[in-house]
């Protein structure tokens, strides 16, 4: 493993993730990927980024509870963010990208929790690369192939598919249309958007464009296709919002009635983000499934 500081912070290791400097490492593949790690322990809890999200994209409040009782690692993968190199347009490849860098770590043994497009690289690692994995965590998922799934809806994609970022269509897509869902979304938004030192590389058009050609091949409906996540026997936790606009919690109830091993939740009164409006429990949740 051969990594270094990108950014420090003073006085030593931090014990929050809004604090957390920027770490590299290089990889076999040839891609040096830029990273953040919080908290300890035997397993490592790896984390794949939702659609154009970068380092800075995680809520610190759920990184913060998830590494109260372990290792938490946070990536950029291959050409995202602070990462090097072109992002793919496929699922496929992009779970490639990130089993190199768990193996640029040294890890032998992880658990994965994947957050949206995140969610299906970490299927298709669960399926390339079973033996890496010891527990699996799907929030705002879909399987490969489910019907209906090819693309977003055309509010959805023009509230989080511009060029320039829109901060109304991110409070939209991620939260609930209620007063409450709102309000924790807005607070969830200024600790997510609110940091100003240790700055992640915004993530560019290009990676917006393979990420969404990766999404809607991810979304062809193909029946056989769907039969591929049966094969995923690890214990697996999926979860979702009830009201999510961008995967519908009825691919949830898809997935985990797909997979031999599943535990299904529905958070209340969210949507997409629903991890971090329910940042607390979620991270309960995910503890009691990971022990």
């Amino acid at each position: 493993m051969n990594t270094t500081d990108h950014q420090t912070t003073t006085g030593g290791a931090t014990t929050d993730y809004a604090g957390a400097a920027i770490r590299r490492v290089a990889a076999d593949n040839g891609i040096e990927y830029a990273y953040r790690e919080l908290g300890a322990g035997e397993v490592p809890l790896v984390l794949l980024q939702h659609f154009r999200g970068n380092l800075d994209n995680w809520d610190p409040a759920l990184i913060d509870d998830l590494a109260a009782r372990r290792r938490v690692v946070t990536f950029d993968n291959v050409g995202v963010g602070g990462t090097t190199g072109t992002t793919p347009n496929t699922v496929a490849a992009m779970a490639h990208g990130a089993i190199a860098f768990v193996e640029a770590m040294g890890f032998t043994t992880v658990d994965l929790l994947g957050f949206s497009i995140g969610s299906f690289v970490a299927q298709e690692i669960a399926l390339i690369r079973p033996d890496l994995l010891r527990r699996v965590v799907l929030g705002s998922s879909a399987p490969q192939g489910a019907p209906g799934m090819h693309g977003w809806a055309p509010d959805v994609i023009e509230a989080v598919g511009q060029p320039e970022p829109n901060p109304q269509g991110y409070i939209d897509v991620f939260f609930a249309p209620t007063a409450s869902s709102r309000a924790a979304g807005q607070q969830a938004a200024g600790r997510i958007f609110g940091r100003t030192t240790n700055r992640d590389a915004p993530t560019t058009w290009q990676t917006r464009q393979a990420q969404y050609d990766a999404v809607c091949t991810w979304g062809i409906p193909n029946h056989s296709l769907l039969e591929r996540v049966g094969a995923i026997d690890l214990p697996v936790l999926v979860a979702n919002g009830d009201s999510d606009p961008m995967i519908l919690p009825r691919y949830s109830y898809l997935l985990a009635g797909l997979l031999p091993n599943a535990r299904l939740i529905i958070y209340p009164d969210s949507a997409h983000g629903f991890l971090f409006q329910h940042h607390t429990q979620f991270a309960a949740d995910v503890d009691s499934f990971l022990a």
